[in-house]
């Protein structure tokens, strides 16, 4: 077990809120809103405003984690900033802007990570590491600007992609909570034939494209979701029944119905966001998480199994026992 605990959470709405129905009339040729809900499970998503940035919608999320934690921002030891875009800039690493905007100055070190829709499971796993050996506790902050990287002439990325803001505080574990299990692979070998490239590739502005049909990225998601519970199970020795609470990652309400059903999973168990909130990448996980411990009945020593999938491909599961 890695001792860790979940100190506190926080979700941000980056923008205002579009429904699909706006966005089916505006490809080629439109579409029916109805048809395209019923396919994709998503009725609205938010867009960040125009002048937001990564940094500083991320520094709101984490300074509301921090108040629910109960901690100032000079209490943290490292500043994970997790996107699967790039953040703000390349250089510096946008973390500089989201601890710049909390007032820190050389009091924790700070970093980006990007392991696509991975890429919070990956942070929670290297901030809980840091924390048995001493370092935290530790602010993870995930800001996914889908809206940014897409246009109508992508009709798939363009009706499903969000954006979603949340921060998550670690602290030192009390008595015998923390994470019992943790399994992360990825396998490059395996193309998802999601692409976002560098606009200095390519010369051209940058947008995110689906390379191959739905039904084979569905296939292979739904796959290495459930080939990964069953490998975090194992390691835990553990059996999906004595999980709590089920937070997969939801790429969209289709694929999330089908995890749950091949999954044989009781549904009132896994706390569903991705109607209203969209493809929001690394950030759905974690925005389910601040859902979960705000509206349901969590107890101390609940088993939380966190499963998710990227492109990379990137894949793991994880579970979290809370503190008795």
């Amino acid at each position: 077990m890695i001792p860790v605990r979940i100190a506190g959470t926080a979700t941000v709405r980056p923008g205002r809120a579009v429904p699909t129905a706006d966005l089916a009339a505006m490809v080629q040729p439109p579409r029916d809103a109805r048809d395209v809900e019923a396919r994709t499970g998503i009725v609205s998503r938010h867009h960040a405003h125009p002048g937001a940035t990564a940094a500083e919608l991320g520094a709101a999320a984490l300074r509301a984690a921090l108040d629910a934690a109960g901690m100032s921002a000079e209490a943290l030891a490292r500043l994970f900033f997790v996107d699967s875009l790039g953040g703000d800039m390349l250089i510096p690493a946008t973390s500089n802007g989201v601890a710049a905007a909390l007032g820190l100055a050389g009091t924790c070190d700070c970093l980006d990570l990007n392991n696509a829709c991975m890429g919070f499971l990956s942070a929670l796993d290297l901030g809980a590491r840091s924390l048995a050996t001493g370092s935290g506790p530790v602010g993870i902050v995930v800001v996914e600007l889908g809206s940014r990287y897409v246009a109508p002439t992508e009709p798939r990325p363009f009706l499903v992609l969000g954006d979603g803001v949340a921060a998550v505080v670690l602290d030192v574990a009390r008595g015998d909570e923390g994470i019992l299990a943790s399994v992360l692979r990825n396998d490059p070998t395996r193309d998802t034939g999601v692409r976002l490239k560098h606009g200095s590739l390519t010369g051209q502005p940058e947008r995110i494209r689906f390379g191959i049909s739905n039904e084979h990225l569905s296939r292979m998601a739904i796959d290495a979701v459930r080939r990964s519970v069953d490998a975090v199970l194992s390691e835990s020795g553990l059996r999906l029944a004595d999980m709590d609470w089920v937070l997969p990652h939801q790429p969209n309400g289709t694929m999330l119905e089908e995890i749950v059903r091949l999954l044989g999973l009781d549904g009132d168990r896994v706390v569903r966001v991705v109607h209203e909130v969209g493809s929001v990448g690394a950030a759905s996980i974690p925005i389910s998480l601040d859902r979960l411990v705000r509206t349901r009945p969590v107890r101390p020593g609940d088993h939380i199994l966190m499963a998710g999938v990227g492109a990379g491909l990137s894949t793991g599961a994880m579970i979290l026992r809370l503190g008795r």
